[in-house]
């Protein structure tokens, strides 16, 4: 009797340590950039290579994740408005439709396999809830060093339907296409909990890095049970939708913003060249 008692208070001690786990990693995050302009409208070679570089810089960010063990919370660091680049007199436009940009806070419970996204579309608040994609990871046993930490990689192939939009002869063109995207993981044993950045999940330990073949997310720091309280309260401000209501919307946005810039002449590259880029 006196045995089961003493293996009863030690289960219940460990769960009350599960329970009051918390961390807080830090990720950066890149995009490839395929941006090209007809140079034949006197935007040469060396001036695309310029616009690319400081497009490429513009999606360098920095996000936190912080977490226990059935919820987390990930946002970008918040920081001053970086002048819009310019490059001979052009000045670059950035047009961004929500989803994951300045602001947004994108809340997961893995307990619940649910997501609260609060982000923006030109101004206005969404609140997106629905269910936590299921990832059908498939995990090998290759590994790799992060910091401090030993991971094991975990793949994930899907296919994909994308959109693209481009002015070609002041006429509005819009292609649809199929591709295969491999999602390549990092994860550690180290941090026991099913998470990781933005919405990727459902691996047996917490995401380093991620790599779709077009943005790259590498963890560059964590603390476990910081000396500062986490506090991960759900957003609830916003018009509330779920995901493909979202999904519609903001490609209904991104057209009529295509639609008048065109009307605008955006992308007029005469004597005075403006660049504006929807991204």
């Amino acid at each position: 009797m006196k045995t089961i008692i003493i293996i009863l208070t030690i289960c219940f001690a460990f769960s009350l340590n599960a329970q009051n786990f918390t961390g807080k990693a830090i990720y950066k995050t890149s995009r490839k950039s395929n941006f090209k302009i007809n140079n034949e409208k006197g935007v040469d070679d060396k001036m695309q290579e310029e616009l690319r570089k400081r497009m490429q810089k513009m999606n360098q960010k920095t996000f936190t994740l912080e977490f226990n063990k059935t919820a987390s919370i990930y946002k970008e660091e918040v920081k001053l408005d970086a002048p819009k680049p310019q490059v001979g007199g052009n000045q670059i436009v950035v047009m961004s439709f929500g989803g994951s940009g300045s602001g947004s806070v994108y809340y997961k419970n893995i307990q619940e396999k649910r997501y609260v996204n609060q982000t923006e579309i030109q101004g206005k608040r969404f609140l997106i809830k629905d269910s936590l994609p299921n990832y059908n990871w498939q995990l090998t046993s290759e590994t790799k060093n992060i910091g401090n930490y030993t991971c094991y990689k975990a793949i994930y192939t899907r296919e994909q339907e994308s959109t693209s939009m481009s002015f070609i002869n002041g006429e509005t063109k819009e292609e649809k296409k199929t591709e295969t995207i491999v999602t390549t993981a990092w994860y550690t044993q180290q941090v026991p909990i099913s998470n990781g950045p933005d919405d990727y999940q459902g691996l047996p330990g917490l995401i380093l890095e991620i790599n779709d073949g077009k943005r790259m997310i590498v963890c560059t720091e964590i603390v476990l049970n910081p000396s500062e309280e986490i506090n991960l309260q759900e957003p609830e401000k916003g018009k509330v939708v779920d995901q493909k209501k979202f999904d519609e919307i903001q490609e209904q946005k991104s057209k009529e913003m295509m639609e008048k810039f065109k009307s605008r002449n955006g992308f007029d590259m005469g004597n005075g060249v403006r660049v504006k880029i929807g991204g």
